[in-house]
C-alpha cells in the first residue's frame, strides 16, 4: 500500500480502512471493530496497518489483509457454517470468523450454530491464542463457538469436516491439496502461498457442485 494507515484506536483504524475502500461490507467492519487488534497484537502501536511479529517464526497479518480475507469469505459464511482456520497464530481471525457467523445469523434472524475450528502447530502460540480469545470474550471458547487445537490441521482436521470455509495462514510453498477433500461443495478456501520472487500471494479455491476445484490468484501480500 502506498499510504500506511494508522490510528490511536481500533475503531479509528477500521474507519480508515472503510474510507479507503478496503472494507466495503458493513458487517465485516462491525466484526473488526468488535475484535480489538491490541488484544492479539501486543506491540506499542497495534493500530498501524502493517504486519507484526508475534513469535520467533510467526507474524500477525496487516489489518488490510485481515479485512480482505473477511470480505472475500463473507458470502460463504452463514449462521450454521463450519470454518477451518489453519495456523491460527494469535487467534485474531478465529475471533472474527466466530463473530461473522453470529452476525450472519442476526441478519437472517436465526440462531447461530456454526463453529470455527482452529489448528496451530506451535504450542506456545496455542496458549497465546487461547489467552487472547479469553481476554477478548471468554464465551467464545466456553460456548464452543471456537475450538483451538494443537496440531497439524492439514492432516488432523478430518474428524471435524467437511467445512464451508477454510483459511490457511502462514506461508506455504505449495497448495495443501489434501484440504480439497475437506471443503464442502460450494465452499471456498483461501491460502497464503510463497511465490518464486520471494513474496506471498493469497490464492482462492472454490469447489463447485461437481467437485471441481477452481483456482484463482488474488492479492499479493506485502
Amino acid at each position: 500500500m502506498a499510504l500506511r494507515l494508522q490510528s490511536e484506536t481500533n475503531c479509528g483504524l477500521i474507519h480508515q480502512l472503510e474510507a479507503c475502500g478496503i472494507i466495503k461490507n458493513k458487517t465485516v467492519a462491525d466484526v473488526m471493530k468488535q475484535t480489538d487488534r491490541k488484544i492479539y497484537c501486543p506491540v506499542n502501536h497495534p493500530y498501524v496497518d502493517k504486519s507484526e511479529s508475534i513469535g520467533e517464526y510467526t507474524t500477525i497479518a496487516a489489518p488490510h489483509i485481515h479485512a480482505y480475507i473477511l470480505e472475500n469469505l463473507y458470502e460463504f459464511i452463514n449462521a450454521d457454517s463450519k470454518i477451518l482456520d489453519i495456523d491460527c497464530g494469535s487467534g485474531y481471525l478465529t475471533a472474527c470468523f466466530a463473530r461473522l457467523i453470529e452476525a450472519r445469523a442476526e441478519e437472517c434472524n436465526t440462531i447461530p450454530n456454526g463453529m470455527t475450528i482452529s489448528f496451530e502447530e506451535q504450542e506456545e502460540l496455542v496458549e497465546f491464542a487461547i489467552d487472547n480469545l479469553n481476554t477478548d470474550d471468554p464465551d467464545l471458547i466456553a460456548d464452543e463457538r471456537v475450538k483451538i487445537i494443537h496440531g497439524n490441521g492439514r492432516v488432523e482436521c478430518g474428524d471435524y469436516g467437511p467445512f464451508d470455509v477454510i483459511y490457511v495462514g502462514g506461508n506455504r510453498d505449495a497448495t495443501p491439496i489434501e484440504l480439497y477433500f475437506q471443503l464442502k461443495f460450494g465452499g471456498r478456501m483461501l491460502c497464503v502461498l510463497n511465490t518464486k520472487n520471494g513474496s506471498q500471494q493469497i490464492m482462492q479455491y472454490y469447489k463447485n457442485g461437481s467437485g471441481e476445484i477452481i483456482k484463482k490468484p488474488l492479492l499479493n501480500v506485502m
